[in-house]
């Protein structure tokens, strides 16, 4: 059964999204973009973040949401921002009644590439030919659905896994 999912790669100037329709095997592109935030005051670019994807939601309609968690950064500032701007697209997702995944950016490249040390250009590779896409996307974009690609592939594996045991290890 094909689930529509929205993936969020974070950002507090630029946010990263992706909707994809999977069966946890074969994944299709819906739609793909970035949230381009103009302001300079942090409120009201999390209030943005947090309408354009409620937008979105109600226009693409997926089941459920995946969004990507903050890394250590060396810089305090900035990683709070950016978990703020996490915390923005959450309650866009919750809001609209959606179950929320949460990946680490080495689990995220492990489940696209095979590799927790994969590169930007790794990633974007590995999604465009997962999604046989053949357009340009931006490093944003290509994180964002590879965001919800992991969470289809993770949340099939995870179902898979209960189905073995359920039915008991032989």
């Amino acid at each position: 059964m094909m689930r529509r999912i929205i993936g969020i790669d974070p950002g507090s100037r630029i946010t990263g999204y992706g909707i994809i329709e999977s069966d946890g095997d074969r994944s299709v592109h819906i739609a793909s973009g970035c949230i381009r935030l103009k302001q300079d005051d942090l409120p009201q670019r999390l209030g943005a973040i947090f309408r354009e994807l409620s937008d979105l939601i109600a226009i693409h309609r997926p089941a459920e949401m995946a969004i990507e968690e903050v890394f250590v950064s060396k810089n305090a500032n900035s990683a709070l921002k950016l978990g703020q701007a996490r915390g923005a697209a959450i309650c866009a997702g919750v809001m609209a009644n959606l179950p929320v995944g949460e990946y680490a950016p080495r689990t995220i490249k492990q489940a696209v590439v095979g590799s927790g040390g994969a590169d930007k250009d790794q990633v974007q590779h590995m999604v465009k030919r997962l999604l046989n896409l053949s357009c340009e996307l931006s490093a944003d974009q290509s994180d964002a659905l590879a965001v919800a690609l992991s969470h289809a592939h993770m949340d099939t594996t995870l179902n898979r896994l209960a189905k073995a045991s359920a039915g008991g290890w032989r």
